[in-house]
Order: C-alpha cells, then structure tokens, then sequence
C-alpha cells in the first residue's frame, strides 16, 4: 500500500519527529498526543491490522515491543512506568490502518483506558 500516510513516514516522503529508526522499524512522535510522552512504533513493512500479520512475520511484533522498552529506558521513563497500546479495526480504536504501537508516558495513566 503506497499512499498509507505511515508508509510515507517510513519512507521519509512526510516529515516526523523521529526518536528511532533501524531498517525494519521506526519511532516518532505522535502528532497529537494523549499523553506528554506519545510515540508511535510502526514496522516499515506494511501490515494493514493485526490481524494481518502472518505468523511467520510474529517477530515483528515482539521487535516493536522491546523497542518501545529500550526508548523507555533510553529516555528515563522506564521506571516510572509507560503504557503500549496496539488498537485493531474501529472498534479497537485503530484510525489508522497500519499497525503501529502506542507508546505513553509523562503522566499518571488510569484505567481502564477508554
């Protein structure tokens, strides 16, 4: 999918705060946080729901994972703690339709959360 607005991102085609970036995945900042600390982890490789990532590809998943872990660490919030939220399809909250993880932090975070 070539006009997905986080493909574009991953592509450098549209700009974004960048905090990481390897060549399967990449870290930015949200455009409008829920939170003072709001960063989204998308793989590079276009996956349109979770429900669409084959098995044989499930290491992307655990890679968005213990990034979202080490940029915690890397920038000192990790031990007061942070929430990754992955939404699926409209009712899980997803608008838009590449996966991507939910990195919060900043503030108390309450439950549950919608």
């Amino acid at each position: 999918m070539t006009d997905c607005i986080f493909c574009k991102i991953a592509r450098h085609e549209v700009p974004s705060r960048i905090v990481f970036e390897n060549e399967r995945l990449l870290a930015f900042h949200d455009l409008f946080p829920a939170a003072p600390t709001h960063i989204l982890l998308i793989p590079k490789s276009h996956y349109t729901t979770l429900n669409d990532v084959p098995a044989s590809e499930a290491v992307v998943l655990g890679e968005l994972m213990t990034t979202a872990a080490q940029i915690a660490r890397d920038n000192g919030f990790a031990d007061d703690g942070y929430r990754v939220v992955m939404n699926c399809n409209s009712d899980g909250g997803q608008s838009v339709y590449h996966i991507h993880l939910h990195l919060l932090a900043g503030r108390k975070l309450t439950w549950p959360p919608g």
